[in-house]
């Protein structure tokens, strides 16, 4: 066979996976396939200014390359079993948070050494949460920030690249079984190993499908979370972000009982737009460099949503919701509070003359036209719920963008391994539908690693 392992995706599932084979086994031959470009290649035209829209670059920098989809954002690794996956079910919930804890130690190690490891331990606000009916989990939260996270994957590239082999813009067609082993299918060639570690993240969630169809792998489907992003002045949310920088928090709605929860708070960031198989969604990213922090913060509002009878497809169901978004705004919409609940599309003079300034060129309009009532009516009560601990939450100018949608795979059936039902094929990080999370994929990265050096 052409190596030991093969390892498709390099974000962070492959990187740890990798980064822990050749520590177990220096000699070891693995090879790493990644669809995207190397670190130093990947670069946005719209984050560098050359553009105000997504232009469909193929592949996406933002999603794909070394680093997957966690390369630019904001480096937040949560060290938690309740959420961000769900690893402690296959692995046990200690191991899980001591692989994450493992896994926090080699960032700190690769320039990570200074960055905050902040936790909700102890914190009054959980008190101050549950007094307005809402819900702090618990969690450690190292925040690496977009600028650290970058040097730490540039760092762990460096070391990597003398004891595995890296081949970038090498998308693999599929995967073939063959006498003892499987064979990766390339434009023009194949690799073969004993052995094969798939972490192909969110942006390969159609391609893993396939695979699973193709060698009859059990699936089952997975969720889908929609909402929004909101954006305002740093200062009303500064007495939590200071403390706990990531907060958790979910509020179930009075009219539905439906649960909306904070998701990827960044203190002082910027909103982005990224592309996902050719949708335009919204997401946040935040900057540990003091010259880059702005006078906002942003976080998520989302919803989570399964479907199962008839309908199963829940990541189709956010991609229609994303494409109307689309149509109608020509990428991300944005609107301010204010108008959404006096029923009109906001205006780029109303945007202008308001007291927050955005930090991503969107298109203003109404989230209404675009978002399911059940969904907005639970966002709108979400926001109402956060003024009574950050008051000024809910002022008029605090600008929605939409729509921000977390894709999951769906889940494919593995054992307590991390393993499918052909011995040697192991399936991690988000591609997995097990893990949702930076700590947590990269933890299941290392978990798969060890298995397979003890078997050698």
């Amino acid at each position: 066979m052409d190596y030991d392992v093969i390892v498709i995706g390099a974000g962070p599932g492959g990187i740890f996976a990798a980064y822990e084979l050749t520590r177990l086994h220096p000699g070891l031959r693995v090879v790493v396939l990644e669809a995207g470009h190397e670190l130093a290649r990947r670069r946005c035209p719209i984050a560098e200014g050359r553009v105000s829209t997504c232009i469909g670059c193929k592949p996406c920098s933002i999603m794909n390359g070394f680093g997957g989809a966690g390369a630019f954002s904001d480096g937040k690794y949560n060290i938690t079993n309740d959420f961000g996956g769900t690893l402690h079910e296959y692995v046990g919930r200690r191991e899980a948070i001591e692989l994450m804890e493992y896994v926090d130690q080699i960032n700190v190690d690769h320039g990570g050494a200074g960055t905050k490891l902040y936790s909700t331990a102890g914190t009054a606000f959980k008190k101050l949460c549950m007094q307005n009916k809402l819900t702090l989990l618990d969690a450690s939260v190292r925040h690496l920030g977009t600028d650290i996270n970058y040097v730490v994957l540039q760092n762990l590239f460096d070391e990597l690249s003398d004891t595995v082999e890296f081949r970038f813009d090498t998308p693999v067609k599929s995967i073939e079984l063959v006498d003892g082993g499987y064979r990766a299918v390339l434009d023009g060639g194949s690799v073969e190993a004993p052995s094969c570690v798939v972490s192909v993240g969110r942006s390969g969630s159609a391609w893993m499908e396939h695979v699973c169809d193709e060698l009859g792998i059990p699936t089952r489907s997975n969720r889908v979370d929609l909402g929004v992003r909101v954006e305002l002045p740093s200062v009303i949310f500064d007495h939590i972000t200071d403390e706990l920088y990531e907060s958790k928090i979910v509020y179930r709605t009075e009219k539905f009982e439906d649960n909306v929860r904070t998701f990827c708070m960044n203190p002082h960031g910027i909103v982005v737009a990224e592309n996902t198989n050719g949708i335009v969604t919204v997401n946040g990213h935040s900057f540990e460099d003091e010259a880059r922090k702005t006078e906002n913060t942003n976080f998520a509002l989302l919803v989570s949503k399964h479907f199962s009878v008839p309908f199963k497809h829940s990541n189709a169901y956010g991609q229609s919701i994303a494409r109307l978004s689309n149509m109608l705004g020509g990428g991300v919409m944005v609107q301010r509070f204010g108008d959404l609940e006096r029923g009109r599309r906001s205006t780029v003079s109303r945007i202008e003359e308001g007291t927050v300034r955005p930090t991503l060129a969107a298109t203003p309009g109404d989230l209404s036209l675009v978002m399911p009532k059940r969904i907005l009516d639970g966002i709108i009560e979400m926001v109402y719920a956060l003024d009574k601990i950050a008051p000024g939450t809910a002022n008029d100018d605090t600008l929605l963008y939409g729509v921000e949608v977390k894709f999951y795979n769906m889940e494919v059936e593995l054992d307590q391994h991390l393993e499918t039902c052909h011995p040697g094929l192991f399936v991690i990080g988000d591609g997995s539908g097990v893990t949702h999370s930076l700590s947590h994929a990269s933890a299941s990265g290392v978990y798969v690693a060890r298995t397979i050096g003890n078997r050698l």
